[in-house]
């Protein structure tokens, strides 16, 4: 272990209990689907509907809770929401011994674990600045995204292996047995926050408090142009990637265990991405960096419906690798951003604000992914989908992030100079992120 988890023993729980996490949650991207196609012969848009309830809380839920977490001290809400998870995917596969699992209550169940995922998520950003000094952030947001995509890597391979060896339903197993170690890790922490000033909490109401959150978002031309460019991004990721274990085994031809196998391999990317942010920021400045990332690397999502039987099933792999870089890259970056740029007391609703734009898009990608899928046919959806990962890049290009070398390290002077330009004495040179 290097630098920050060794000295750091509340950062290194937080950081084996998340990478714990990502790993069950890896396993389940892989059995979940698995689960509908084989053995519950669900159709091509039934798979896609049961992407999108895992995602479609952050449009429900995601706002309320924004202001929930800048209201209350946020590891017990991250212990909550990592509970209901153990429980919900322990549950799974005694339903299944007992004849008790169908669609509907495999899609009720996505949707409860993506609630508890929309609270932990949203803690758990929001404590992270907390945890570390600003010295540290870098580092630590490094680590924790280089780590998510390795743990993607092990729980993507494992969950193809686990589906062809005991079955997709025993394969959720795993998750639940993560969502236990990241329990235990979280208990151990010693880092106890303040307790927020009971005085705010009753001068405002709800409404109040996500409507200045989502001006936040709205209202500032750096946080509106990322926010703009993770929901189109998110629409075309989460279209080609519901429909993405279907077109492999239809499509291209390869057996349920090779599936895992092939996403792991895709997902390499992601360590690749993770180490290349910061040194990419460090040499041509962090915006340029995001550019690099997010157009250069995840061009490379046109060579996925190219895959086919054989050795052709390598382009998939290709085409996975460049779009996690870049997807990993830019977000390593963007964390850092969000994290030196917002004031502490609304980090909650800005990441919930942004999250509702963002994430509100997934489940609406997986619905269309689903449906062109059984309308055109699952290549010709897989063309249409991939295509959009590039296309939503020129957001980017064309705003003010493709105008400069570095984003803005903190918001300068009042509300009617807030959207002004990198500071050019400031240069965030070691993080931010899509």
């Amino acid at each position: 272990m290097s630098g920050l988890l060794r000295r750091h023993r509340d950062f290194r729980l937080l950081w084996c209990g998340e990478t714990a996490g990502k790993f069950g949650a890896a396993v389940t991207t892989v059995a979940m689907p698995l689960v509908a196609v084989s053995t519950l012969h669900a159709s091509t848009f039934a798979v896609g509907l049961l992407s999108a309830c895992g995602w479609l809380p952050w449009l429900l839920i995601g706002l309320p809770v924004g202001v929930w977490v800048d209201r209350t001290r946020r590891r017990p809400l991250m212990l909550g929401a990592a509970g209901l998870s153990l429980v919900l995917f322990a549950a799974v596969p005694l339903l299944a011994r007992y004849s008790g699992l169908g669609l509907g209550l495999l899609i009720a169940v996505a949707l409860l674990a993506g609630a508890a995922a929309v609270v932990f998520q949203t803690a758990y950003s929001a404590y992270l600045p907390g945890l570390l000094a600003p010295a540290d952030q870098a580092e630590g947001n490094a680590k924790l995204h280089g780590s998510a995509s390795a743990a993607q890597i092990a729980g993507q391979g494992a969950g193809g292996f686990l589906a062809q060896l005991a079955g997709a339903v025993n394969a959720l197993s795993a998750q639940a047995a993560t969502f236990l170690i990241s329990l235990l890790c979280l208990l151990r922490i010693r880092h106890r926050e303040p307790r927020p000033d009971p005085r705010d909490r009753a001068a405002r109401t709800l409404f109040a408090d996500i409507a200045e959150g989502l001006r936040l978002v709205t209202g500032d031309v750096w946080l509106r142009t990322l926010t703009l460019f993770g929901a189109a991004s998110n629409l075309a990721l989460m279209g080609y990637q519901s429909i993405a274990a279907v077109f492999l085994v239809r499509e291209v031809g390869l057996p349920p265990g090779a599936v895992g196998g092939l996403a792991a391999l895709a997902s390499t990317g992601g360590i690749a991405g993770a180490f290349l942010a910061r040194r990419a920021a460090d040499r041509f400045g962090t915006a340029r960096a995001m550019l690099l990332c997010e157009l250069g690397l995840s061009g490379t999502a046109l060579l996925i419906p190219l895959a086919a039987h054989g050795a052709g099933a390598l382009l998939y792999v290709a085409g996975g690798f460049g779009v996690c870089a870049g997807a990993v890259g830019g977000n390593t970056l963007k964390a850092g951003f969000q994290q030196r740029y917002c004031p502490p007391a609304l980090r909650g609703r800005l990441i919930a604000g942004s999250s509702f734009l963002n994430y509100g898009t997934l489940p609406l990608g997986a619905l269309l992914g689903g449906a062109l899928g059984s309308a055109l046919g699952l290549r010709t959806a897989m063309w249409i989908m991939t295509a959009g990962v590039p296309l939503a890049a020129l957001i980017l290009l064309f705003s003010p992030v493709g105008a400069v070398r570095d984003l803005p390290v903190r918001r300068t002077g009042d509300e009617g100079r807030k959207e002004r330009g990198p500071d050019p004495e400031g240069r965030d040179g070691a993080a931010a992120r899509r």
